[in-house]
C-alpha cells in the first residue's frame, strides 16, 4: 500500500494553508507541517502557525530552527566573498530557501515519507530552488505542488477554504514581507513596475533616530565577532545585534532588478542593515589586508558563487570548492572596522589591524618610500614597459596611438 504520509514545507500563509486543506481532502494524505526558522519567526509566531497547522487538519507539526546551520554553511560564505547580486542585493530570500528545503527533506527521510510538497507558484524562483534540493537529496521522493499544478488564484483557494470550514481572515497585506537573518524582502504594486519606488511605509523598520551612532565592528578571520568592544558567544548574535542598532536609522533599503531562474526579469525590494554594513566593512577590512591577486581572484569565485547559490545549485560540488578558496582567504582578515550610522545611509570610516598593508614600514603612497630606490623604479618600470615596446617597434604599421 502507498505510503500516505506527506512532508509540507509549511509557512502558515495562505498558499500553505491551503495545501493543507488540499492534500488532507483531495489527496487523502497524513499531512507533516514542516516550518523552517531561517531567522523570520519570533517564539509567539510560531506558536500561532503551529495552532493554524492543525486547525486545518495536519496530522503533526514541527518547526526546525535552523539559523545556526545556515549561517555556517552559506552566510559566512556570502561575507567571505562580499556576494552582493547585481552589487546590490545580498541573496536574502535566495539563501534562505535552500536550507528550508534541505530541512525539510531530511524530515522526510527521518519521518519514512515518501511524498513532499510545497506552495511555490509556477513564476518565481522558489519552485525550482524547492525541486532541484528534493531531486538531489530525496530518494526517489514524489513531489506535489498544489498552487502551481492548478494554477490557482488567491480568491480561488480562500473559497475553497471556506467551503471546507476554514474561514479565517485572508486579507491579504498591501505589501509582501519575507523576513531573516540575512534581510528582509518586500514586494508590492510597485515592485510590479519599473518606475515606481516603494514607498516609506512598506519598509518594516521606520526611521526613528535622526542623529547619528559611531559603531566598531571586530572581524576574525573574516567573521564578525564583536561589536563596541563586546565580543558575541556566535556570530549570529553579532548580526543580530547590529540589526538592533542600525534598523532605527532605515539603513539598507534598496530595489533589486536581477534575471530569474526561468528567464523573466525580477523586480524586489530589500531591507537589509545588518547585511549591507557587514559586507561593506568586512570588504573594507580586506582591501588592506588582502593582496591584488587575492582579491582579484575572489570576485571572480564569489560572482560564481552568489550567481548559483541564486539559481539553486547550492548543492554542486564545486559550491564546497569555491567555500574552501575563500576560507583560505580570510586568515588575515582580522581586525576593527569604524561605521558611522547615519539616517538611511552608513559610513565607512576606516580600519584597525595587525595585517593592514597599508604599513608606513614600507612607504606613504604618494609621499616617500622606504623600500626601494629611484633607480630601482627606473629598471622596474623599462622591464614593465618591454613587450609593449618592442610590439610596437616590430610592428610600425599599426596605430598605438593617435597623439599628433
Amino acid at each position: 500500500m502507498k505510503n500516505q504520509k506527506v512532508v509540507l514545507a509549511y509557512s502558515g500563509g495562505l498558499d500553505t494553508s491551503f495545501c493543507v486543506k488540499y492534500l488532507t481532502i483531495e489527496k487523502n494524505m497524513e499531512v507533516h507541517a514542516v516550518l523552517v526558522n531561517t531567522g523570520g519567526f519570533e517564539k509567539n509566531e510560531i506558536q500561532t502557525v503551529e495552532e493554524k497547522a492543525y486547525l486545518l487538519g495536519a496530522k503533526s507539526f514541527t518547526c526546525i530552527d535552523n539559523i545556526t546551520d545556515f549561517y555556517e554553511k552559506c552566510i559566512k560564505y556570502l561575507v567571505f566573498g562580499n556576494v552582493l547580486r547585481n552589487n546590490t542585493y545580498p541573496l536574502s530570500v535566495s539563501a534562505e530557501r535552500m536550507f528550508q528545503a534541505i530541512a525539510v527533506v531530511k524530515h522526510a527521510e527521518l519521518i519514512g515519507a515518501t511524498t513532499i510538497a510545497h506552495g511555490s507558484t509556477g513564476a518565481g524562483n522558489d519552485q525550482v530552488r524547492f525541486d532541484l534540493v528534493f531531486n538531489v537529496l530525496g530518494n526517489n521522493i514524489e513531489i506535489i505542488t498544489p498552487i502551481r499544478d492548478n494554477q490557482l488564484s488567491r480568491e480561488a483557494e480562500i473559497e475553497y477554504l471556506k467551503k471546507h470550514g476554514i474561514d479565517i481572515s485572508w486579507e491579504k497585506a498591501k505589501y509582501s514581507i519575507n523576513q531573516g537573518l540575512w534581510g528582509t524582502s518586500v514586494g508590492g504594486s510597485e515592485t510590479l513596475t519599473s518606475h515606481l519606488a516603494l514607498p516609506e511605509e512598506a519598509f518594516p523598520s521606520q526611521l526613528k533616530n535622526a542623529l547619528s551612532e559611531n559603531v566598531e565592528l571586530l572581524f576574525e578571520k573574516g567573521e564578525l565577532i564583536g561589536i563596541n568592544g563586546k565580543k558575541y558567544p556566535h556570530p549570529v548574535q553579532a548580526i543580530q545585534t547590529l540589526q538592533q542598532l542600525a534598523a532605527p536609522f532605515a539603513i539598507g533599503r534598496d530595489t533589486h532588478v536581477g534575471d530569474t531562474i526561468i528567464g523573466i526579469k525580477g523586480r524586489v525590494g530589500f531591507e537589509a542593515p545588518a547585511p549591507l554594513i557587514i559586507l561593506k566593512a568586512h570588504h573594507l577590512l580586506e582591501k588592506h589586508t588582502l593582496t591584488k591577486w587575492q582579491q582579484y581572484w575572489k570576485e571572480q569565485l564569489a560572482n560564481w558563487y552568489g550567481m548559483l547559490l541564486h539559481e539553486g545549485q547550492f548543492l554542486d560540488p564545486v559550491m564546497r570548492n569555491i567555500e574552501t578558496f575563500l576560507t583560505d582567504t580570510q586568515e588575515t582578515v582580522n581586525g576593527k572596522v569604524f561605521v558611522k550610522l547615519l539616517p538611511y545611509r552608513f559610513e565607512l570610516q576606516g580600519i584597525e589591524s595587525e595585517h593592514d598593508l597599508m604599513s608606513k614600514k614600507f612607504g606613504a603612497y604618494g609621499e616617500m618610500n622606504k623600500g626601494w630606490s629611484g633607480e630601482d623604479v627606473r629598471g622596474f618600470t623599462k622591464i614593465l614597459g618591454n613587450q609593449t615596446k618592442i610590439h610596437r617597434i616590430v610592428n610600425p604599421q599599426l596605430p598605438f596611438l593617435n597623439i599628433e
